[in-house]
């Protein structure tokens, strides 16, 4: 095993993943004697990676969904909830993109894939509150409005200042 691969392991797992189940088949068509099930273990090793990529766009749904619902909600007593929602789930991506550095790359695109799935969803908790009658049409919310200090009707943030590069 290459020197590189555990410390790959450590600084980005989810690219680990992706490395490890191509090794795994390529493993595999070599042929070899173990009695390992090949296919399957790469499988798993790829769910892993794939399962933290899920756990990004869930939480990029939810800020989007708690955006929204600031944007557009009048109601005043939810408020602050979506605010620390929002603010804790940040954080929460934070962590993981410092963990798994390469899914960075994924975040434009996770953002335009969820914001039509979290207009409906919105839309639907919206009518059902009686606070919207009409469905709400998809935001075209940036990477820095999504992962940055940034909340509707708030002054643009130092962060979305500067581009919206890595807080």
């Amino acid at each position: 095993m290459s020197e590189g691969v555990p410390r790959l392991y450590e600084e980005d797992f989810v690219r680990w993943t992706e490395q490890q189940s191509r090794a795994l088949r390529e493993a595999a068509q070599l042929g070899t004697n173990l009695l390992l099930d090949w296919e399957n273990l790469a499988e798993e090793i790829d769910d892993l990676g794939r399962s933290i990529r899920r756990e990004l766009r869930n939480r990029i749904s939810t800020i989007i969904e708690h955006l929204l619902k600031l944007e557009h909600s009048p109601a005043s007593r939810p408020r602050r909830g979506w605010m620390d929602t929002i603010d804790r789930v940040r954080s929460d991506i934070d962590r993981l993109l410092e963990e798994n550095p390469s899914l960075r790359g994924d975040v434009a695109r996770l953002i335009g894939e969820e914001a039509p799935r979290a207009a409906r969803l919105t839309s639907r908790l919206l009518s059902r509150q009686r606070e919207r009658a009409r469905p709400l049409a998809p935001p075209s919310y940036t990477e820095a409005q999504v992962l940055g200090d940034w909340f509707p009707g708030a002054a643009p943030s130092p962060y979305e200042q500067r581009g919206g590069e890595s807080r």
